[in-house]
């Protein structure tokens, strides 16, 4: 099983708890303290790990992911604000269409990853439950201190659940359950529906996820998601899926974890996530509005100055071995000369081989180039491969 982070484990008393709590307490699922919150690791008398793991690919899995920051940002300068502290594009984002960015701070470093989503009178936010404290500090201190007499408005959205519901029949399940075609809902659009005989509620519904399959992620209102999420659960379909598969799924799928990809040190192109930085934000007059970081990001992509380079790696020789886990060091084939270190791993349930990512030094990074990896004092084969490690299965118009 992969190992949750251990910077992310809450060690103190005062742990938050989810409008789902009860219903993990229901299931009998095993609750770990994750970033503030008591969060179901995995529910042993329904599944094991492989087993939620392989439901998701095959059916759906329902994941509480309830303790994320959810977040609005509104006003005239809304865009100004995003311009700065994301190298992505907004002015140009239809109303219900969302894209994955990048909070910057001065140096290009990753605050956190998120998911920006363009709405009538403004943009609604999702970003990490680890980094709530971090974010709203930086949003609050970038409107006051860069932005000043700039109509934004930025405030977390309260009393809301989210709940993600992957996998390839995710879609057939949640027919039954909305008013409206969800066949016109494509990748990374929102769109609100009411519930089907309950027409005064309405949920707001985004087609994506962390797993690398067809799905959804749901905000409803707290008072009315644990009946919700148990009618979802009735259907045969469905099982609910812990911490330990969400987090084996999404390396599978090649996405990055904030603490283990991501950090405050590391910048997009570094992260391999060039591909935020919008093409027409990466040549800029000096009298337009840089994002942070903006000098050395560009620098970066232009003359390859980084360090390191996020990869994805599997293991590649006949002998079994124990998966490499974060913080374990990859060398060449020397075996001497140390090149990077392993970020995440964990045995694939879909392949049955060992696969991780790590950060190698700059032209260390080729596809299918050969290293060593040290795990328990031994050395292993490994080869550098493309992400996502299994084919993504999203439905896109």
């Amino acid at each position: 099983m992969l190992r949750v982070s251990k910077r992310f484990l809450t060690k103190n008393a005062a742990v938050k708890k989810t409008a789902l709590y009860d219903l993990h307490v229901d299931l009998e699922a095993k609750l770990v303290p994750f970033a503030g919150y008591e969060m179901p690791l995995l529910y042993p008398n329904i599944q094991n790990h492989v087993q939620s793991h392989l439901w998701t690919r095959k059916h759906a899995g329902l994941f509480d992911v309830s303790h994320m920051l959810q977040s609005r940002l509104m006003g005239t300068d809304a865009i100004a604000l995003l311009n700065l502290v994301t190298p992505s594009k907004f002015s140009k984002l239809q109303e219900g269409s969302g894209q994955l960015s990048v909070l910057l701070n001065d140096q290009g470093g990753i605050i956190d990853d998120l998911i920006i989503v363009r709405e009538r009178n403004g943009f609604a936010i999702v970003s990490n439950a680890s980094r709530r404290d971090e974010v709203s500090r930086f949003i609050s201190q970038q409107i006051r201190d860069r932005l000043p007499g700039c109509n934004i408005v930025w405030e977390p959205i309260e009393n809301k659940s989210l709940i993600a519901l992957q996998g390839p029949t995710a879609s057939r399940v949640l027919k039954e359950f909305v008013e409206g075609d969800l066949n016109k809902l494509f990748f990374g659009q929102r769109q609100v529906f009411p519930l089907k005989d309950h027409s005064d509620i309405n949920i707001n519904v985004m087609r994506g996820g962390y797993t690398g399959e067809d799905g959804f992620e749901i905000a409803i209102n707290e008072s009315v998601s644990p009946d919700f999420a148990s009618d979802l659960l009735a259907n045969e379909q469905v099982k609910p899926i812990g911490l330990a598969g969400r987090d084996s799924l999404r390396l599978e799928a090649g996405m990055c974890l904030y603490g283990n990809e991501l950090d405050e040190n590391t910048t997009p192109v570094e992260a391999s996530l060039k591909w935020l930085i919008a093409k027409d934000r990466r040549d800029l007059a000096e009298n337009r509005l840089k994002f942070n970081g903006y000098d050395k990001i560009i620098d970066q992509l232009k003359n390859k100055t980084n360090e390191w380079v996020r990869v994805g790696f599997k293991f590649s020789g006949d002998t079994p071995s124990p998966a490499a886990r974060h913080g374990a060091t990859i060398f060449n084939n020397d075996g001497i000369t140390e090149i990077g270190q392993v970020t995440s791993g964990s045995v694939s349930p879909c392949l049955s081989i060992n696969i991780g990512q790590a950060y190698v030094k700059n032209g260390e990074h080729k596809i299918g180039t050969k290293h060593l990896v040290q795990v328990r004092k031994k050395l292993f084969p490994i080869e550098i491969t493309r992400m996502p490690f299994v084919p993504t299965h999203y439905y896109k118009s």
